[in-house]
């Protein structure tokens, strides 16, 4: 890829996104990265956990502008035209339908869609140094990336307004108290503690992480039979699995069960 830095160890695979020039704003060529990098996450049995970092002082100042305005005086393709969605839609769903628990290491600034990609992960770290924002509003836009779904349901509805009405920048300690952020490391930490955690998460069993995000991913829309209907369904194939097997005989032994998704 041009734009993203692809690296797996250990069941962990780290996106970087890669123009540290530009705070790794979002262009054309990028967009589908991302979008393209999840998916092949998602299908690769040897990833059980994706980061999603930034190379230099960013994780993602969210879309370039530069490049929108050049972008937007060509003429668009009839699927584009159609596309109901647009590539802040797709990221949001491809994150959200993604198979693998995904995490955001925010290393630096992340502002409207690049502040979204953040907020559609599962769990978000913070650099002490960096700092996030809505940002829609300084430039006279409304929300997109799915930030009037993500931001209400995490912080709760009357601060979401706040953050998204002011645009103002949220700094690692209120971020954590507001519970926009899972924690908070040193800046020089940040990268082997959120490593530390995903390589924690990538030693559990795979079939039970996918079905529990699916169900996570479900909750907020549906209605609680529904939900119980699902984990009944997914709970009883996990009990089909070699991996109970393995954590009930592991908790015999008094040892760490070793998961290999079967």
């Amino acid at each position: 890829m041009k734009h993203i830095i692809v690296e797996t160890k250990d069941g962990v695979r780290t996106l970087t996104l890669n123009r540290p020039e530009r705070l790794n704003a979002v262009n054309d060529t990028l967009s589908h990265e991302i979008i393209q990098a999840i998916t092949e996450a998602s299908a690769d049995d040897e990833v059980r956990v994706i980061v999603i970092t930034g190379s230099g002082r960013g994780f993602c100042a969210g879309l370039d502008l530069t490049d929108y305005t050049t972008k937007n005086q060509e003429i668009q393709s009839r699927h584009q035209k159609l596309d109901e969605l647009g590539w802040v839609g797709h990221q949001a769903l491809g994150i959200v339908h993604c198979d693998k628990p995904v995490v955001a290491a925010i290393n630096g600034i992340a502002a409207g869609a690049g502040l979204a990609l953040a907020l559609a992960c599962d769990i978000r770290f913070m650099s002490a140094d960096a700092r996030v924002t809505t940002g829609y509003i300084r430039r006279g836009l409304s929300p997109d990336a799915g930030m009037s779904y993500f931001l209400p349901r995490l912080v709760g509805q009357a601060k979401a307004a706040e953050l998204i009405f002011t645009g103002r920048d949220i700094y690692p300690e209120e971020a954590e108290r507001i519970g926009l952020v899972n924690g908070v490391f040193p800046a020089e930490e940040l990268q082997k503690q959120v490593m530390n955690f995903a390589r924690e998460l990538a030693a559990g069993p795979p079939i039970a992480m996918t079905l529990s995000k699916r169900l996570l991913a479900a909750s907020p829309d549906t209605v609680l039979t529904t939900i119980l209907k699902q984990e009944f369904a997914f709970i009883k194939q996990c009990f089909g699995t070699k991996d109970v097997q393995e954590g009930v005989l592991a908790f015999a032994e008094k040892r760490k069960p070793v998961f290999r998704g079967e």
